[in-house]
């Protein structure tokens, strides 16, 4: 399912790819932190920068980035629209969920971004996708953050060759 979301073939199927498409399915607007849109910092000093994706993100819905520096909104292919919010998370997802509708919006990351959404408690069904690959130290999700006080429990968990998904929900 990702790998057809970029135009490419192959991929796997099964499970990781049910996920997959669970995870993609009724959004009607997402939210980034900034880093999740690319690797630029400080004010936008490169215009022509518009994200990891190409000319086609795999958003096909609004887009609302986080960030503390302000930029006009991008239109992408696909119906993707990069909107720059620099006012915070609640300005965000107030944002989000105008343009959503009816349809769910998903906080698509990064790290540091999903911990925010689920300290404030913005954050319903949370999947988490753990797999044994070691890529480095990264960033902890939940350190600091107790779950069951914020009202969250697992209710569901399916392990494959590939990642154990867990799914968090309130």
């Amino acid at each position: 399912m990702f790998r057809a979301m970029i135009g490419k073939d192959g991929g796997s199927d099964g499970i990781d790819d049910a996920y997959a498409q669970r995870s993609m399915d009724g959004f009607g607007a997402f939210i980034l932190g900034r880093n999740m849109f690319g690797p630029i910092r400080g004010h936008w000093p490169i215009e022509s920068w518009k994200g990891w994706w190409g000319d086609n993100p795999p958003y096909h819905a609004p887009t609302f980035v986080l960030t503390h520096h302000p930029r006009a909104p991008i239109e992408m292919e696909g119906g993707t629209r990069f909107i720059f919010v620099t006012e915070g998370i609640e300005a965000a997802l107030i944002q989000a969920i105008a343009a959503a509708g009816s349809r769910d919006v998903k906080i698509g990351g990064g790290v540091e971004t999903v911990r925010q959404y689920l300290r404030a408690g913005a954050i319903d069904e949370l999947h988490f996708a753990v797999s044994p690959v070691v890529l480095g130290q990264g960033e902890a999700m939940f350190t600091g953050i107790d779950l069951p006080v914020l009202g969250y429990r697992v209710t569901e968990h399916q392990a494959t060759e590939l990642a154990t998904h867990y799914v968090l929900s309130r």
